[in-house]
């Protein structure tokens, strides 16, 4: 017996195939891709194009949740104003949506 009639046949005992056996398992990776991964993967490149068009005066909400608008960028950082003269330095990563997002969830 050739292996390609094991895999298309069954086992030679009469159990199921290796290929219906792993068909479940294989279902499961493809849900898992479609409902899971592949939204997350989504997601994370709208926020990293939304960290690199930051410019000046953008109101934003740091993972720490404070409000701010943002008076000054550099490469890896942003300087945000809190409050009236009271100006934070916080890295890019920090920063996870604009107001207007925060508007439309509540």
């Amino acid at each position: 017996m050739n292996l390609q009639s094991i895999f298309l046949e069954g086992t030679p005992a009469g159990g199921l195939g290796v290929v219906q056996q792993l068909l479940p398992f294989l279902l499961i990776i493809v849900v898992f891709y479609f409902f899971m991964i592949r939204p997350q993967m989504k997601r994370q490149k709208e926020l990293k194009k939304y960290r690199e068009e930051l410019k000046k005066g953008d109101k934003v909400i740091t993972t720490g949740g404070i409000y701010g608008k943002v008076s000054e960028i550099k490469e890896s950082f942003v300087n945000v104003e809190i409050s009236n003269g009271v100006v934070i330095k916080i890295d890019k990563s920090a920063i996870i949506m604009d107001m207007s997002d925060a508007q439309a969830k509540r």
